[in-house]
């Protein structure tokens, strides 16, 4: 089947990592690569500041012991981190970790609603956050089970210059807002967890910790379904590790030298994609791996791209069509770049083409879910001098099944379809999730006689190749972000002179698709009138960009809006 279309040296099944958990992970690396720099943060102005291996595995290590001793926490509880890429987050991820607790990742831009939601629903007790998001933390934090608060700011682990200088010009141009809630700030959160890793060095019987296990919940990423309610996948540390062995197999013939790449994370880690491959995956290879906060203007990532030799990346369409385009970057700022690999949004294949056109350097496409931790599939590619090539001509589909899974295309009764039949998307491996937080009715929906189904559309070519052709689910993806129409529905349907409201998504020649809202209005409204009532409900990738105004939405038999029918209208207008 598909495995005889693996590269030579890649094999069926990923060889197993001799860790337990992801903390071990961590450790190991700490060992490896030493005093090598694991994270460095690039600001817009150009300073950085970097932690080295030892460095990341010794602070989490602090910040875990803050938690269990500190905090007095259990294992298994939720803790929320609210953080842009920044020094802090693989100190907390980890700390988290560690301490046999579960990371709750979340979405710095989310508005007070969507964060309050999130909160509650994981039953969080703890949330990290960056000062810069405070004033959302007054009307959310009450109405939640979070008891402690642990702030960070961006200047955290700068030299103590630096420190000064961006904690005095963030000071005075009032981008810190009050907390309104009270708060331990993070270094010191490490100072008390330091004292009681001090204190275990004299007294050996207090630094036994019960270890997570393989089987031990590690991650809750928030996704969405079919019904548009957000979900937490349950990602164990098996899971976690898993998806790494199988990154770890399929990149062996990428000829990658471990302790001396450098990867670009310009998408964020609170991301499943960055998560697993920029930040674990990056770590277990000994990759330094340049944060970049917030790639918005594009021009904030020019200091990462001339001060360091990047030699891969993660990206999404919108990134590799929009950096071309920018007058600073030129084809030698990727010269040493291998790969990039690219997810959460189809890339177009013109896009494809111009970017290799541009920089010399090879797309490698894959598919994959927050529920499978998130790789499924991948386009194989081999080393060819100092970049990457194509094994298999393969533009616009998604690749082979990773080694260690299997992937089925099923009609509406679960039978197997004829090669190159189109129909559901059904996986099964090592990386699949436990199911969903707190439900298990969507659980049992989704994962069925062992097969998780994905609720894409696909079909599966003679070699094993997955091409994706629709989606069941109604799910829009912006920007490699996913939007579900009936929480977009729900806070347009809030403003009182809205009658009915549905949502599609429709083509978009940036973000890959944008969110247009049909609405039958009570009074007379326009659209920006509903733009800005969005905006204070919903991130700014979830609302609307265009919006028409109708006398009726076309309907079934049960009153069910015909998305079909809006999205073929939506098609005529070209």
């Amino acid at each position: 089947m598909w495995w005889a279309h693996f590269p030579e040296s890649v094999g069926r099944e990923a060889q197993a990592f001799p860790f337990d958990n992801l903390g071990q992970l961590v450790q190991a690396a700490a060992v490896r690569y030493g005093d090598k720099p694991a994270e460095t943060l690039v600001l817009p102005n150009g300073l950085e500041a970097s932690l080295s291996f030892k460095d990341v595995d010794h602070l989490s290590d602090a910040f875990a012991a803050y938690l269990r001793h500190g905090l007095q926490l259990q294992p298994g509880t939720r803790v929320a981190i609210l953080l842009p890429n920044a020094l802090a987050y693989p100190v907390c991820a980890f700390g988290v970790l560690k301490a046999g607790c579960v990371v709750v990742n979340t979405n710095p831009l989310y508005t007070a609603r969507e964060l309050e939601e999130q909160l509650h629903d994981s039953g969080a007790e703890v949330l990290v956050v960056l000062d810069h998001f405070g004033d959302k933390l007054l009307t959310v934090v009450p109405h939640t089970q979070v008891k402690t608060i642990v702030v960070t700011c961006i200047a955290d682990f700068f030299p103590p210059l630096s420190r000064f200088l961006i904690r005095t010009k963030l000071k005075l141009s009032g981008l810190i807002p009050p907390m309104g809630q009270p708060f331990t700030r993070l270094p010191e959160a490490i100072h008390l967890g330091l004292q009681h890793l001090d204190k275990a060095q004299l007294l050996p019987e207090a630094a036994q910790e019960p270890q997570p296990t393989r089987d031990s919940l590690a991650l809750l990423q928030y996704t969405g379904g079919t019904t548009g309610v957000s979900k937490g996948a349950m990602l164990s540390h098996g899971n976690l590790l898993a998806n790494l062995e199988q990154l770890g197999e399929i990149t062996k013939v990428y000829e990658f030298t471990y302790g001396e790449e450098t990867v670009l994370t310009v998408l964020p880690m609170y991301h499943v994609i960055a998560f697993t491959i920029n930040l674990l995956f990056g770590l277990h290879t000994g990759s330094q791996s340049i944060l970049v906060p917030n790639p918005r203007p594009l021009k904030n990532l020019r200091p990462a791209f001339r001060n360091h030799d990047i030699t891969w990346m993660t990206a999404v369409n919108t990134l590799l069509k929009a950096l071309p385009h920018e007058d600073w970057f030129k084809p030698e700022l990727t010269r040493k770049m291998l790969g990039v690999f690219a997810g959460g949004m189809q890339t177009h294949p013109s896009v494809l083409q111009d970017w290799e056109a541009f920089t010399g350097c090879l797309v490698i496409e894959g598919f994959g879910l927050s529920e499978t931790s998130p790789l499924v599939t991948y386009n194989t590619a081999v080393r060819a001098g100092d970049r990457l090539r194509r094994t298999m001509k393969q533009v616009g589909g998604v690749g082979l099944p990773l080694p260690g899974t299997d992937l089925r295309i099923v009609d509406d009764e679960g039978n197997t379809v004829e090669t190159g039949g189109h129909g559901e998307i059904v996986v099964r491996g090592p990386q699949v999730m436990m199911g969903y937080w707190n439900q298990s009715e969507e659980t049992a929906r989704t994962m069925r006689d062992g097969w998780f189904h994905t609720g894409d559309i696909g079909c599966l070519d003679a070699d094993g190749y997955l091409t994706i052709t629709d989606r069941k689910k109604d799910m829009i993806i912006v920007s490699g972000f996913n939007v579900f129409p009936n929480e977009v529905e729900a806070c347009i349907a809030m403003h009182p002179d809205v009658a009915e409201v549905a949502v599609i998504g429709i083509p978009h020649e940036d973000t890959g698709e944008a969110v247009r809202a049909f609405v039958v209005l009570r009074k007379e409204l326009t659209s920006e009138e509903l733009r800005h009532h969005c905006r204070t409900l919903l991130v700014n990738y979830k609302v609307p960009t265009s919006f028409r105004f109708l006398a009726e939405i076309p309907k079934n038999a049960v009153g069910k809006a015909l998305r079909r029918e809006l999205r073929a209208a939506a098609a005529s207008e070209g």
